[in-house]
């Protein structure tokens, strides 16, 4: 399975980071999104989802609600059907900017939805 984490970074106490890291733990095969980054946690990075050559099958926002707001567009481009929207990164516009696109809002830990406990990360 393929998880994009946007907001992905290489400061290891970010949630991007640890959502890195958790989802190698588990097997995924990860794609940090980051445009300021070339590489996260020693993994190639991209500079959006579409720039991604793979299919991806989980998309988890870690970025400003306000930053996610503006993604909306690029995930329905690549067939987003569904996002994991970290706690503290939502908002009333980005929730309703993904409705509208047709994409579900899951307003909760994209790590801790995989069984990790991100305290241990």
């Amino acid at each position: 399975m393929n998880v994009a984490i946007i907001g992905a970074s290489n400061d290891r106490d970010n949630w991007g980071n640890k959502a890195v890291r958790a989802y190698q733990t588990m097997g995924w095969t990860v794609f940090p999104i980051n445009p300021h980054e070339r590489e996260v946690e020693g993994i190639e990075a991209y500079k959006s989802v579409t720039a991604v050559p793979y299919k991806l099958d989980r998309f988890a926002l870690y970025v400003p609600p306000e930053e996610g707001a503006k993604l909306v567009s690029q995930l329905r481009k690549v067939g987003a059907k569904e996002v994991f929207v970290k706690p503290g990164a939502e908002s009333d516009e980005l929730i309703e900017a993904l409705k509208k696109a047709g994409i579900k809002p899951l307003p909760q830990c994209a790590i801790k939805a995989i069984g990790v406990d991100p305290s241990r990360l």
